[in-house]
């Protein structure tokens, strides 16, 4: 076992796969394990790389199998797809694994913390509140229309509600269903209360969330998931390459030495580059309040280009900036954002047509 250098892990729920090469990329082994089998070996290997999926679970036994002295890495899958040869299988996985591994130019992930993995999770439960508190929503509108009843846009019409069902001649059942569908909303926005209430006092002590508010536009619930999502920052090389992480750089199709540029990538999380270009329109919506060099910026901008550009544009500012808050440790600073070498560089408006 001294001569394994590399070892690529295919996970499971309850059954691994692994594949240990040598400094020659040659196979040494390649075994079918449980989960404490698989602790146990690692316990009493040599130190050496280990490679996963970034999916369910890895970030957790990326954190244990460090414990050991190992350098674990995490690849997402949709750079290890291209590696699997022939017919898929789990020891084939975990081989394709160490393959990407070894490229010099591989991009990886890093490893999150359990603080963030804790506050991803609150995030995630509660975009599956306003999901759900949608869907009733929707439901009790679309059950009206059916009897000819038509609600105002907005949760103050279904707080509303009650009064309204008093008034009206329905059906005592459908009655019943609508004022069941009330209740489950007025629950759901308790919780929703409980949870940035909680999002809030985490963020509150918190010292990268406090730096990420004082960006224009940025709120509580997306300086958290920033703070939660891109960590330290340094797994990215430049504030670019953050912003192309999620997606809010042009997506280039260049061939013959012409260059062309087309609308942002959309790539990445989606759901940070949706919160970034509501922070864009809430900035824009107050621009007057603002006279800094990037509200200049924006109203220049907006002479010239459709304002869902200018968003776009100023959403992959602010995830530059926020890249940089992060990895300088510093604070928002207006003037510093019209400064060739301040914070960011100025992006082009060409970019996002």
């Amino acid at each position: 076992m001294e001569e394994i250098t590399l070892v690529g892990i295919d996970l499971g729920k309850h059954v691994f796969h692994i594949h240990g090469q040598n400094k020659a990329g040659k196979a040494v082994f390649h075994k079918r394990v449980s989960r404490k089998q698989l602790v146990e070996f690692f316990a009493t290997l040599h130190a050496c790389t280990v490679v996963m999926e970034a999916c369910a679970g890895a970030h957790h036994m990326a954190r244990k199998l460090a414990t050991f002295g190992h350098k674990v890495k995490l690849i997402s899958p949709q750079f290890v797809r291209p590696f699997v040869k022939s017919n898929k299988n789990d020891f084939v996985d975990a081989e394709a694994i160490c393959e990407a591994a070894s490229r010099p130019s591989m991009r990886f992930v890093a490893p999150k913390t359990e603080s963030q993995q804790t506050l991803s999770a609150l995030h995630r439960v509660r975009d599956s509140l306003v999901h759900d508190r949608g869907r009733s929503t929707n439901q009790i509108h679309g059950f009206l229309l059916e009897f000819g009843i038509s609600l105002p846009k907005g949760q103050a019409a279904i707080r509303r509600l009650p009064a309204l069902l008093a008034d009206q001649p329905l059906p005592p059942r459908l009655i019943a269903i609508l004022q069941r569908l009330h209740e489950h909303i007025k629950y759901l926005n308790q919780q929703l209360d409980e949870i940035e209430k909680d999002l809030n006092h985490q963020l509150s002590e918190d010292d990268l969330g406090q730096r990420l508010l004082t960006i224009p536009g940025v709120g509580p619930i997306t300086a958290s998931v920033l703070a939660a999502e891109m960590g330290d920052g340094k797994q990215y090389g430049s504030s670019r390459d953050f912003a192309a992480s999620i997606g809010l750089v042009p997506r280039q199709y260049s061939t013959g030495g012409k260059s062309n540029l087309l609308g942002i990538s959309k790539r990445g999380d989606r759901h940070i580059r949706w919160l970034l270009v509501q922070c864009a329109r809430a900035f824009m919506r107050q621009l007057g309040k603002y006279s800094a060099p990037m509200a200049d910026w924006v109203r220049s901008m907006l002479t010239r280009r459709h304002p869902n550009i200018v968003a776009g544009a100023l959403a992959n500012k602010l995830a530059r900036v926020a890249w940089a808050l992060t990895t300088r440790h510093t604070r928002f600073e207006a003037r510093s954002i019209a400064m060739a070498g301040g914070l960011i560089a100025s992006t082009h408006a060409t970019s996002f047509t």
